[in-house]
């Protein structure tokens, strides 16, 4: 291995936690006078050389399948792009067969207009990082950053130049499957993350040749759909929309995402594809953003099944809301002509949407070399190197979350035998978890591989299987979709139990790791239980008689409800799905190479009848007293359960170190701030455990008295920092009336004079608090 590769090596596994200092926005070239108009002479004199054919063309955005390079020109696709009738394909990977596309579209259609290749790169290309979720429990922008940076160098030298990332969507409904694609429950976090994935995928300039075009989705509240169930009804209040789930959107804008997706849910009655408050009202004249909307997947044509109208009658009513791309169902292509010709929509319309498209491509650079983008030569050297890997390593054990670490069973010795026991302890398959499209899933490092190539030197490493993923095979055939197989065990659960059982009394120490398999959760994976099926369960109880200690490795795409089992192991990890490097980064925490760090980016519910359960909820008229809260007991009268606590399993913000952190009290520069001040509340935190570690310390405030409701806490910030066992520092946090602002009753972005909760701690439940009293 080289020095440089070496230095990489240990740098994965050191702290690498430069806390939230936020990375500024970039300064892109495109923002300037001169480069805009430069770009509109341009794309407006190729727009008056194109027939309208060919201006509709720019809006079809068909899903290319993967034929070989030699059937590019021939094939259907082929002969649209040739035709002119193609804006830009996905689903095709690889540099050649993107660029024999590409050649047909620059060489031989009649305006040799290039086009735009997109992919899904959601959590890395080929080199996959966490899902998404599980990247959020870093709580570390840097890293965030980094991913899709990495994701983006990967994916433009195999020819990609767009991704439809990052999903923003705030949801607090763990049936869905889709949390796992998004940063969970909090607007605040969620904004942060969101800034920074556009940062790493679009860079300083997208004309690099390494940068490629992000995709902010779902807009809008795609994760609010009821019941749980994927592309279901959406139904808020504006105030709710505005101050829960639009900023994530609104800071990916700000941070200048060149591309949004449409949402298939319907937003005031109206599909999201099809509703122009939102699309031109809201996205374009609020907020002023200047690229061009996709479509999700056949979103115009699933508005018929809405009730919206025939197939012409929708794809107008999503051209006039605002949206430029019709991806897959090509309802622009088919209907737009004949819809213009009958006046329900203007050639101007037309135009506008053409020219988003063409001003994107400009932007890219594509006009001045259509081929920038893949290279097979530099692609061979770019996509999953050993560099890329290590980063992913990192970002994997970053990511985990230590819910539970009785008798400080991990980090776990060097010495000894341990039993590692579970369906998916040599699965490399589903290491990478859900939307991994561009992965290589058979190359990922499953859980054994992992501590055997790490620790095998030392330590004497035995497994069984235990149990299947589910006791139904019906339900683990669902399970297993795109490839991720979960490699069923016919053998009955009696035989499987038994061998467990046999494997865990000759070890030490038991590592078991169950959970979800990676497509439980994702699109179109929604659950109506949310607890660990029965088998695993079975297994897990089973071994808890052998008396051996359990360190139970948890992979999940959302938050579980582990109420029946949390009791019963002496540590829980939640890994979520690393990634590539799982096994690697799985071992590097348990066996302490890194101290996990991570914190929960939304709420595990104690049990499904409490769910919806979010930090940041507000009180009703009846709030249960704070001594009843903590004591679980139930009152008449009172908005609590009779069978259950009104609190959480694991709150928001929640998670455990192998080291210990004590928080000073709460001091404030000025208790009683006047107009624009800035106010600096500061808590001094000592690592007094045996380990060194980071800490995510966590800002909260509670605005007591407003105009409308307000929530009990609302994250406002939140740092990453290190700490040698023994050392102490001092954590400021600047607070000004930036902070306090919210949307009122007339959706008016301001803040109101006031007694404020200043909350700072280690999760949304152990805070400490102090009062200021703010006045304009």
């Amino acid at each position: 291995m080289s020095k440089k590769l070496v230095l990489i090596a240990a740098l994965a596994l050191s702290p690498l936690f430069s806390a939230q200092e936020m990375v500024t926005r970039p300064v892109q070239s495109y923002q300037t006078a001169q480069y805009q108009a430069k770009k509109k002479a341009f794309v407006d004199q190729l727009l008056s050389k194109m027939t309208l054919d060919e201006k509709i063309g720019q809006l079809n955005l068909p899903s290319s399948g993967d034929f070989t390079t030699g059937l590019a020109q021939s094939s259907d696709i082929g002969k649209k792009v040739e035709q002119g009738l193609v804006g830009g394909l996905f689903n095709i990977k690889g540099a050649d067969k993107i660029k024999a596309v590409q050649k047909v579209a620059v060489e031989k259609s009649r305006l040799k207009i290039p086009l735009i290749f997109g992919m899904d790169v959601i959590h890395g290309y080929e080199t996959t990082f966490p899902i998404p979720l599980g990247l959020a429990a870093s709580w570390d922008m840097n890293i965030i950053q980094q991913s899709a940076r990495v994701a983006a160098r990967e994916a433009s030298s195999d020819g990609i130049n767009w991704t439809f990332s990052p999903m923003v969507d705030i949801s607090r409904e763990p049936r869905w499957g889709r949390v796992s694609e998004g940063s969970g429950e909090d607007p605040f976090l969620g904004s942060e993350i969101a800034k920074n994935m556009v940062y790493g995928y679009q860079g300083k300039d997208l004309s690099v040749g390494n940068t490629i075009l992000a995709c902010v989705k779902h807009f809008a509240l795609y994760g609010a759909g009821e019941s749980g169930r994927d592309y279901n009804t959406v139904d808020m209040s504006h105030v709710r929309m505005f101050n829960e789930y639009f900023p994530p959107y609104k800071a990916a804008m700000d941070a200048g995402v060149a591309s949004v997706m449409a949402s298939f849910n319907e937003v005031d009655g109206v599909p999201a594809t099809g509703n122009r408050w939102l699309q031109t009202e809201v996205l374009r004249n609020k907020w002023n953003f200047k690229g061009f909307v996709v479509t999700d997947y056949t979103g115009i044509n699933e508005m018929v099944d809405h009730g919206m109208g025939d197939l012409q009658q929708v794809s107008a009513l999503a051209l006039k809301a605002g949206v430029d791309m019709d991806m897959v169902g090509e309802g622009f292509l088919t209907t737009l002509k004949k819809s213009l010709s009958e006046g329900k929509v203007t050639q101007a319309e037309i135009d506008m949407a053409a020219k988003r498209i063409l001003e994107a491509k400009y932007d890219l650079g594509l006009f001045d070399d259509p081929y920038r983008y893949g290279n097979a030569k530099l692609a061979a050297k770019e996509v999953y190197n050993l560099e890329n890997r290590t980063i992913a390593r990192n970002a994997a054990a970053q990511s985990m979350v230590l819910m539970k670490n009785d008798n400080q069973v991990l980090p776990l010795k060097k010495t000894g035998t341990v039993a590692v026991i579970g369906p998916l302890v040599n699965n490399s398959l589903n290491m990478a978890g859900t939307w991994s499209v561009a992965a290589k899933h058979d190359q990922s490092v499953a859980l054994m591989k992992g501590l055997q190539d790490n620790f095998g030197k030392e330590v004497k490493f035995i497994s069984a299987k235990g149990a299947n993923i589910d006791y139904s095979a019906k339900l683990e055939e669902i399970y297993a979709a795109h490839g991720k197989k979960t490699d069923r065990d016919n053998r009955s659960k009696e035989v499987l139990l038994k061998e467990a059982v046999d494997v865990a009394n000759k070890a030490d120490v038991i590592v078991l790791a169950i959970g979800e398999s990676a497509e439980m959760s994702g699109e179109s994976s929604s659950r109506t239980e949310i607890t660990i099926p029965q088998s695993q369960v079975d297994l897990l109880n089973e071994l808890k008689k052998t008396g051996k200690p359990i360190a139970m490795v948890l992979f999940t795409g959302r938050p579980l409800a582990l109420t029946n089992v949390k009791d019963v192991p002496d540590a829980i990890l939640n890994v979520w799905f690393s990634g590539s490097e799982a096994g690697n980064a799985i071992s590097d925490v348990l066996f302490g190479k890194v101290n996990p760090s991570g914190k929960l980016p939304m709420t595990f519910p104690r049990s499904l009848g409490q769910v919806p359960i979010y930090y940041n909820a507000k009180n009703t008229g009846r709030p249960l007293s704070q001594d009843l809260v903590d004591k679980c007991e139930y009152q008449r009268f009172r908005s609590n359960y009779m069978d259950e606590c009104n609190t959480p399993l694991y709150p928001f913000g929640f998670g455990l170190s192998y080291t210990q952190f004590n928080y000073s009290d709460i001091t404030v520069s000025d208790p009683n701030p006047k107009g624009n001040q800035t106010v600096q509340a500061s808590v001094t935190i000592t690592n007094s455990g045996n380990y060194d570690g980071a800490e995510v310390v966590q800002l909260y405030i509670r605005d007591m008295v407003g105009s409308i409701t307000r929530p009990v806490k609302e994250l406002k910030g939140f740092k990453k920092v290190f700490l040698k066992k023994g050392e102490s520092k001092k954590i400021t946090f600047d607070i000004t009336p930036e902070s306090l602002k919210f949307y009122n009753g007339d959706l008016k972005f301001d803040w109101e004079p006031g007694e404020f909760d200043i909350m700072i701690g280690t999760n949304s439940e152990d805070v400490k608090h102090s009062k200021i009293n703010w006045s304009k």
